[in-house]
């Protein structure tokens, strides 16, 4: 056990949902200037326990304990005047307020009149994101930043909380490598200040480079506590998974088919500077069965492409595309998708999924004609879609009714890949499809890809992840901000010089 100031208990703890017991008799601590790496595959309780020391939920068995001293939190804000703030996985704002509102919701500076004190609250707010290198206005709509300036905001305002207990829920998986390596230095700032950190991460060489100890969870319950010297992440992934984890792809090249996909001197101009290209002269290829992969700094224009080419921004598009030979123009998703294209978002809780319905619903938004009778929703014919998608991909679910917010990251993603299949695309879009999920999960969506493109499906697979990407892709293509960078086969994948080929010169 690690030895060290206790600030935060949790003595077996339990949460029931309606059908589903999340967490079982779990005990968790934190403490004082030291990192506690939380891991497990999702769907392991951790964020159930999470939001319990967070005082998200308040409903639940066992006790905690702040400082000794036993304490039920009524809600979040009972918690963070206890000093816990939580940085959650899945960005939680007001889209239409702007950064400072944002960072400031429901504590904001007071003017002697008891007004908001507008000034304090952007120098404040400047203030911190200076800290973490992001120089933006605070007074820009958080729903204009990108995901990544999002969760930097994120991040901004749990510090800002001057908490004693911080807990960061994958705070790195939309980040680029500098940003993250500020964040890095944030950890180790606020450890020397005795901040007890709570560290959730599926990435296990940013677990053994900031964690003092690590707790693993399964199925709910605790598996072990243990400090990182006692541990390999082998070891840490067994435990997690509960049996030897296989990592290999057992890749297989694919005889390249017809030319599904062309794209010639693909441009985006920016919508309020149109002299300011967001893609700059754009131009591939890309047969079925084949993995192109796409790989670049955050800013580099991967997401922007993908939404260009599926006809997101057609006011500022010029360019070629061809499908199947054929001379296309696509000015809206729906035009795209009747062209036999597929888009699976970089952002699946926003852009992907309908979290409030339910699997069957989801599965069938893209392919409605598929599902009706006589003009109707046929719910016989819903149920059999989302039955089949469900047992095709794996989907771990109680059935096809269950709402697809209540599903582990892992089976929401794969939802979004089955609501797309289910259109028979010729040509499969997929932006970061394993991001925010666990190990497990992430092979069997690798594996997935791999599977696909064995069936003739042609696949764009972008991912900020270098080792994923060489291991699912046939070929890589790196972008540097906009433009084309390099392209590399197969037999000349190396991180080095796909790294270097991204990096400005």
């Amino acid at each position: 056990m690690t030895d060290g100031e206790v600030i935060v208990e949790a003595r077996a703890l339990t949460k029931r949902f309606p059908g589903v017991l999340a967490l079982d008799r779990v005990d968790f601590r934190i403490v004082a200037g030291q990192v506690n790496a939380l891991v497990g595959e999702n769907g392991a309780g951790k964020s159930t326990l999470m939001n319990i020391l967070s005082g998200v939920y308040t409903d639940y068995e066992g006790e905690v304990l702040v400082d000794g001293r036993p304490c039920r939190f009524a809600g979040v804000g009972e918690a963070r005047r206890a000093g816990v703030a939580i940085i959650h996985q899945e960005l939680s704002f007001v889209p239409y307020m702007n950064i400072a509102e944002n960072m400031f919701l429901g504590r904001e500076p007071l003017t002697p009149l008891g007004l908001t004190d507008q000034a304090r609250m952007h120098a404040e707010a400047r203030e911190w994101l200076l800290r973490l290198h992001l120089e933006v206005d605070t007074h820009t709509l958080m729903d204009d930043l990108r995901i990544g300036q999002q969760q930097l905001v994120e991040i901004a305002k749990a510090l800002s909380l001057g908490a004693r207990v911080l807990i960061m829920d994958e705070p790195t998986s939309s980040l680029s490598t500098s940003e993250m390596e500020i964040l890095f230095d944030m950890i180790a700032e606020l450890k020397q200040k005795g901040v007890g950190i709570v560290y959730i991460s599926h990435k296990m060489d940013e677990v053994w480079r900031l964690a003092d100890f690590v707790t693993v969870m399964r199925d709910g319950q605790l598996v072990t506590e243990r400090p990182m010297s006692e541990l390999t992440p082998d070891e840490v992934v067994q435990l997690m998974v509960g049996r030897e984890q296989r990592t290999d792809l057992d890749y297989q090249e694919n005889v390249p088919g017809r030319l599904a996909l062309e794209v010639e001197h693909l441009v985006l101009r920016s919508a309020g500077h149109a002299d300011r290209k967001i893609l700059d002269d754009i131009s591939f290829s890309l047969h079925s069965g084949e993995v192109l992969g796409f790989y670049g700094l955050m800013g580099a224009g991967r997401t922007e492409m993908l939404e260009t080419i599926f006809g997101l921004h057609p006011a500022q598009t010029t360019g070629n595309i061809r499908v199947d030979g054929r001379p296309v123009q696509i000015r809206h998703p729906q035009e795209a998708v009747c062209h036999g294209l597929a888009l699976c978002p970089e952002d699946r809780k926003r852009e992907g999924l309908v979290l409030g319905m339910s699997i069957k619903e989801n599965v069938t938004l893209a392919s409605l004609n598929e599902v009706l009778r006589h003009g109707l929703l046929s719910d016989k014919l819903e149920l059999g879609a989302a039955d089949d998608c469900r047992g095709r991909l794996g989907i771990k679910s109680t059935d096809a009714s269950q709402l697809a917010g209540q599903l582990s990251g892992g089976n929401q993603q794969k939802i979004v890949i089955g609501k797309w299949l289910k259109t028979k695309p010729r040509v499969l879009f997929l932006d970061e499809p394993t991001r925010g999920i666990d190990i497990h999960a992430k092979t069997e969506i690798c594996r997935l890809v791999r599977g696909l493109a064995s069936e003739g499906m042609a696949i764009v697979f972008v991912s900020s992840e270098l080792p994923e990407i060489m291991a699912v892709c046939d070929r890589i293509i790196t972008l540097r901000e906009g433009r084309l960078a390099q392209e590399f086969k197969r037999g000349d994948f190396t991180e080095e010089a796909i790294i270097k080929s991204v990096m400005s010169v």
